[in-house]
Parts: C-alpha cells; sequence; structure tokens
C-alpha cells in the first residue's frame, strides 16, 4: 500500500463528522439509563425473521426489539470472527491494531486487553454505573498455575496444569466490571469450568472426552455442575438476577451479556430440540431468542423499561453453510460441515460466505437498539455502522467525554438513533477476516484487500494478494460481480483511505 500521512485521515473525519452535540446535550436532562449489551454468538443475518421474511425460526423476542426499537441494516461486527470483535466492542478500537492480526484466543490464552486500556465498563464505572458481565469473555484471562509459571494460551484443550483452586490475577473484574460470571472462552474450548469474578466456581472432577460436529468439543477439564446443554440457561439466569438486584439500587447499571450460542457445541437444552424442524441449529437460535425474552421481561417485571436501552447484535455470521437446491454446498468443498438446504432456511440470508469470511455473510449481522420514549419505534437506519460504536454511544449516553487515548475507532449512533436524516458515522467501517484480509466500506461501494473470502470459503484467497474485488452493494449483495477494472479509481481511493487509517492509529477524531 501507498504511505500517506495521518492528517488525510484526520481531514475526513472531519468532513464526515456527526453533528452530536444536541443528542449529548439532550440526554444530561433526564436520568441516565441503565445498558445492556447483548451479543449472540454466530448468529446470521438472516436468522431473524425481522430481517429475514423466509426465515421458518420463530424469533419473537428479537422482532419484538425491532418493533420497539431500530433496526440497522447494515450493520457489521468488526471482524468475521468472536475475539477480535469482542475486544472492538469493549475498547472501540479496532483489534487488528493490538498484537492479535489473525485467528482467535483459545480457553486458555493469556489477556488480549492491554493493563491501561479503557474499556466500555470502567468507563461508566466512571460515571457512577454499577458493572456486570455475564457470558462468554474469550478475551484471556490469567490462570494461576500450579508450577506458579504464567500460560502461554497454547493448548485449545486438555489441561496446562490450571490451579483450579488459585485466584485469576487477569479477569473481567480487572477491566472495569464490578461482577462477572460466565465461561473463558467458546463452550467447545477448555476449561469447561464456570468462573465468577477472579476465582474458578467449582474444582473440576471430570474429563470432557472430544465430541464431533455438531455436538463438537475438544476435551478437557470439567466441573459437575457445567453442563454443555445448560450453560446457556445458566448465564441467562445469572444475567436475570443482575437485573433484578440492580433494578433495586438508585444507581444506573451496565450489563454486558455474550452469549455462548447458537456457537458450536450446537446444543440446544431439550426443550427446544424438534421445535423449528430445522435440525438442532435452529432450535438453538429459538433458545436465544427465548434468552432475549428472558432479559426484556425481567425489565418488565422490574419496571425498568422505559429506563434501559438494550443492544443487541452478533460478533460475526453464523458457521452453517449453505445447500442450494440440488443438495449442493454453494461455492464450499469442506464436505464435513453441516448445513441447510436453501430452500428451508439461510442462516445468512443472501449473502456470500459463512462466519470468518470477509465477504458480506462473515460479518454483516442483526443490529436492534431499544430505549422507549428515546428511539422511534419500529424505526430503522441503513447507515453503515460497526460493534466499536457501542462504546463512543456509551459515552454519550453517560455524557461522559472521550479522550484521545480511547475508543480510536469509535463513532457515536446517537445523532442516528435519534432520527437525525442527516447524521453519517465520521468515518469509514473496516472489517477483518479470520486470516486478516481487509474489507472498506463507502457508501454503496466495497472494497476487499485480497483475493478470496480470507476465510472458510473457497478461494480463500490471501491478504493484500491481487487482483482485489470491488463490489456495488447496492445491486449486488451477493458479491457476484467484481468491478475492481471497470472502477480501478473507486479502488484506489479506499485502498488509500485504509492506509491512513492503519498508519494514524485510529480512524475517528475527537
Amino acid at each position: 500500500m501507498r504511505h500517506s500521512t495521518p492528517f488525510a485521515i484526520m481531514a475526513l473525519c472531519s468532513a464526515m463528522a456527526f453533528v452530536s452535540a444536541t443528542a449529548e446535550s439532550s440526554l444530561a436532562k433526564g436520568p441516565r439509563p441503565n445498558i445492556i449489551v447483548i451479543l449472540a454468538d454466530d448468529m446470521g443475518y438472516g436468522d431473524v425473521q425481522s430481517l429475514n421474511e423466509k426465515s421458518k425460526i420463530p424469533t419473537p423476542n428479537l422482532n419484538r426489539l425491532a418493533t420497539e426499537g431500530m433496526t440497522f441494516t447494515d450493520s457489521h461486527s468488526p471482524s468475521a470472527v468472536c475475539t477480535p470483535t469482542r475486544y472492538a466492542l469493549l475498547t472501540g478500537r479496532y483489534c487488528w491494531r493490538t498484537k492479535l492480526k489473525r485467528g482467535v484466543l483459545g480457553g486458555y490464552s493469556p489477556p488480549l486487553i492491554e493493563p491501561d486500556r479503557s474499556t466500555i465498563a470502567s468507563l461508566l464505572k466512571k460515571q457512577g454505573y454499577s458493572t456486570h458481565a455475564v457470558g462468554k469473555w474469550h478475551l484471556g484471562m490469567t490462570f494461576p498455575m500450579l508450577d506458579g509459571k504464567a500460560s502461554e494460551g497454547k493448548k485449545w484443550d486438555g489441561d496446562p496444569g490450571v490451579d483450579f483452586a488459585g485466584i485469576i490475577t487477569d479477569s473481567p473484574i480487572h477491566h472495569g466490571f464490578d461482577s462477572y460470571f460466565g465461561v473463558s472462552a467458546s463452550l467447545d474450548m477448555a476449561p469447561y469450568v464456570y468462573i465468577r469474578n477472579d476465582r474458578f466456581n467449582q474444582l473440576p472432577t471430570e474429563e470432557q472426552q472430544p465430541v464431533g460436529f455438531p455436538h463438537f468439543v475438544r476435551n478437557g477439564p470439567r466441573s459437575k455442575e457445567f453442563v454443555i446443554d445448560g450453560v446457556l440457561d445458566r448465564l441467562t439466569t445469572e444475567a436475570v438476577q443482575v437485573v433484578q438486584e440492580q433494578a433495586k439500587q438508585k444507581k444506573p447499571f451496565f450489563l454486558y451479556f455474550p452469549l455462548t450460542a447458537p456457537h458450536k457445541p450446537t446444543q440446544p437444552h431439550e426443550r427446544f430440540r424438534g421445535k423449528t424442524g430445522l435440525n438442532e441449529y435452529g432450535d438453538f437460535v429459538m433458545q436465544v431468542d427465548w434468552t432475549v425474552g428472558q432479559i426484556l421481561n425481567s425489565l418488565d417485571q422490574s419496571g425498568i423499561t422505559e429506563n434501559t436501552i438494550v443492544f443487541y447484535t452478533s460478533d460475526n455470521g453464523s458457521y452453517m453453510y449453505r445447500y442450494d437446491e440440488a443438495g449442493k454446498k454453494d461455492h464450499v468443498d469442506d464436505s464435513k460441515i453441516q448445513g441447510f438446504r436453501a430452500e428451508n432456511h439461510r442462516p445468512n440470508g443472501v449473502l456470500r460466505g459463512t462466519k470468518a469470511d470477509v465477504w458480506e455473510a462473515g460479518h454483516r449481522v442483526p443490529f436492534f437498539v431499544r430505549w422507549p420514549g428515546h428511539i422511534p419505534a419500529g424505526s430503522q437506519s441503513s447507515q453503515p455502522i460497526t460493534h466499536t460504536d457501542i462504546y463512543a454511544t456509551c459515552a454519550s449516553i453517560a455524557n461522559a467525554k472521550l479522550t484521545n487515548s480511547e475508543a480510536e475507532d469509535s463513532s457515536t449512533l446517537m445523532p442516528v438513533l435519534k432520527g437525525e436524516k442527516e447524521a453519517k458515522r465520521e468515518a469509514l467501517v473496516v472489517n477483518h477476516s479470520i486470516s486478516g484480509m481487509f474489507a472498506i466500506r463507502d457508501g454503496h461501494w466495497k472494497l476487499v484487500l485480497g483475493n478470496g473470502s480470507g476465510g472458510r470459503e473457497k478461494p480463500s484467497g490471501k491478504p493484500f494478494s491481487k487482483p482485489y474485488q470491488l463490489f456495488n452493494l447496492s445491486d449486488d449483495i451477493a458479491e457476484n460481480n467484481n468491478l475492481i477494472d471497470k472502477h480501478p479509481e473507486v479502488a484506489d481511493r479506499l485502498e488509500k483511505v485504509l492506509e491512513d487509517y492503519r498508519n494514524a492509529g485510529r480512524s475517528v477524531s475527537r
């Protein structure tokens, strides 16, 4: 890529800035709302009925969020896989600026969030919020080891020698959260032991044996209370308790609720199995929707619905491949992965690719925001946004001023949520695949800086290998027609903007 200075990016940011002063000042007039962020794990854009009219999976609670709040139809996870998206969401900074340039962490990995890096939790805590996290962390922790040495995090299974009776010296409570209950990483990764704050909730006494797809789990230590198909229910119970307890307090609260589903192991609770007729994945999506309903019901029952803003989204697209009508996978040569016939269900809708890809199915995800009385019910926005924006939005809600050393890639969504028609995101949205392939959006234009998916679908290609891919998403949402030869000037311009973002260390000015 060509060299350019950070000044170009700052000029671009100023030219596209949100008009946010009005939105922020209006928030200061009333009580600060509670904030809940629910993050599904691997839910596709096509899984939700309000986004895909052909979906046969019942999603009444997500449909309710769409009816009572705002739907973002062009929302993107910063990465097409989970760890980097979680880092970006909580810090407002793209994960490719860290040491993690590709892939994800494991259950034993050391912390990815830097000790001095601000998170949404630490930001809101300074503003008087009570802060809580329940669910899948997957951002690394510092586990106590029997030999006294730090875990290098290279094992995704087994046990590297963790002292399960010891104290975890870097967990969510060391990054701004007052309390935490959940699991260290994805539900298919050891250790299979719940964590509460800085301790393991129960000593592991069993060895989880490896299981094949779709019930896929790796081997590793497991505690007796940790039952795979009961994990989502346990997390839901804990999250509901947080809502109920915090509703009785005088100060506002923040709840970060990252789910473990519908990510593999595809094991919904038995009461959901067979309900959709779309195998266990469909049943698992149905359970995710039920889980959202439990949170919404707890808000209603606690009498705090009107003063709570709820965000719902997914960390990336669905991992389920799509079969065509003849039973052949679209563009895929991996015969080991289960999928759907196209006429039955499309987890990622008409989008190309799957989780891990830089193509749209990898990162275009459901995104709903509800705040009764503040966000117009049943409203929609086609503004391209990304999960880093939740950070600056929370800052606007809490009337907190951001510094130059935090949330370098986050733009507040408040002007859009308030219905300001001319509001635009301050910077262009950048996406990243599991292999480190970049894409950048400008309106209907999308430039992929690589020659494939950058992930699971074939051809996977390589980052920064040509020919690059340029798509006009306004009339080619399935990304079938590469226009790189017809519009090289567009590709050159977007390539330069991305380079500026990378060189400047930020994409948003302060």
